[in-house]
């Protein structure tokens, strides 16, 4: 039994989700053709109370596609300085879009709406180049799975209004955060000008994201999608997935949660740890004493068949997901406890 907790993305599809993919209606989703498809978007979009929706093949595409569609090249975004569509979407945002970014030293991966405002360029010095959008994520992947006060987000909102900035959501997380927070998705699309969200983590989903957004910018989206190369066909077998998810699988994300506090809390217990960061859904960051051989404990876990992820700088993390089960979790509890690693 190999217990992988790298990340959410390692889940494979239930045999209820298979039962769905292999009963979807299909057709062509570049004509919008696809009946799947188009429920899944019609679906997403009116949980969030917004105008439209699109199916993407990645969270990363959905990202730069939305961040492509509010800027123009020359201009620059603001987004936390562990921000996902900095660190880890390869340059996207400059290759895709020319556009660079004002990272914001925040907490955890949230900013203040006092930061952003901080680090607005004045629009009339021409010197510097001229902001145009924030980007916010929630939840936090670098900052261990952190969810954002909304009341936060709301003054945001306000400061981009002042500033005539557009706001969007890497929202690749959003489901651990609305279980975790109890809030209305109906909110996010009422503050936000753009949201993605991903199938592929917390849901269990094989493969996709979806953008979601006002008309106004929304209009972009096909022809972005197509740039990027994110057209695709008979998507219709993802979006029945994905359906399937979104009835099913929001719900129990609550059990993540409740397993990554456990985890975090016979961490913490450990003499071979130095700390461990605040655990709010399915992600688990923790540092090890000094003293002990990262490479050492990462050996150990191996030899139990146990795989988690060093984010580097000896920041190492765990995330729960659907795949893991009761059975899984207490082995690795017991291995935790075992460890002797002095």
């Amino acid at each position: 039994m190999t217990i992988d907790l790298r990340s959410d993305t390692v889940t494979r599809p239930t045999p209820k989700m298979m039962e769905a993919i292999l009963n979807a209606q299909v057709g062509d989703d570049v004509y919008k053709e696809d009946p799947s498809a188009n429920r899944l978007e019609e679906k997403l979009a009116e949980m969030f109370g917004m105008d439209t929706a699109l199916f993407f093949p990645t969270g990363s595409m959905a990202n730069q596609a939305a961040i492509k569609m509010h800027t123009q090249p020359g201009e620059q975004l603001i987004a936390d300085k562990w921000a996902h569509v900095y660190n880890y979407e390869g340059g996207g945002v400059s290759f895709n879009s020319g556009v660079s970014c004002k990272l914001v030293a925040g907490d955890r991966g949230m900013i203040t709406a006092n930061q952003v405002k901080e680090s607005i360029n004045p629009p009339d010095f021409y010197h510097s180049p001229l902001t145009s959008l924030v980007c916010l994520e929630n939840t936090t992947n670098k900052g261990g799975g952190a969810c954002y006060d909304f009341a936060e987000i709301e003054k945001i909102r306000n400061v981009c209004d002042n500033h005539n900035l557009g706001l969007h959501l890497d929202g690749a997380r959003i489901w651990n955060a609305l279980v975790a927070t109890k809030q209305n998705p109906k909110d996010y699309g009422r503050v936000f000008d753009t949201i993605s969200v991903c199938l592929s983590k917390g849901l269990g989903v094989p493969i996709g994201s979806v953008l979601i957004g006002k008309k106004e910018i929304m209009t972009k989206a096909m022809r972005v999608r197509k740039v990027l190369g994110g057209g695709m066909r008979q998507i219709g077998f993802m979006a029945a997935a994905g359906m399937y998810a979104l009835d099913n699988h929001i719900e129990r994300m609550a059990e993540d949660h409740k397993r990554a506090s456990e985890i975090a809390e016979m961490l913490v217990k450990q003499s071979f740890i130095e700390s461990v960061e605040p655990t709010e859904t399915n992600i688990v960051i923790f540092y090890l004493a000094k003293g002990t051989s990262e490479k050492r404990f990462m050996e150990y876990l191996l030899q139990n068949n146990i795989k988690i992820s060093s984010m580097g700088q000896g920041k190492l993390r765990i995330v729960t997901h659907l795949d893991y089960t009761s059975e899984m979790h207490e082995k690795f509890l017991d291995v935790l406890s075992s460890a002797s690693l002095g």
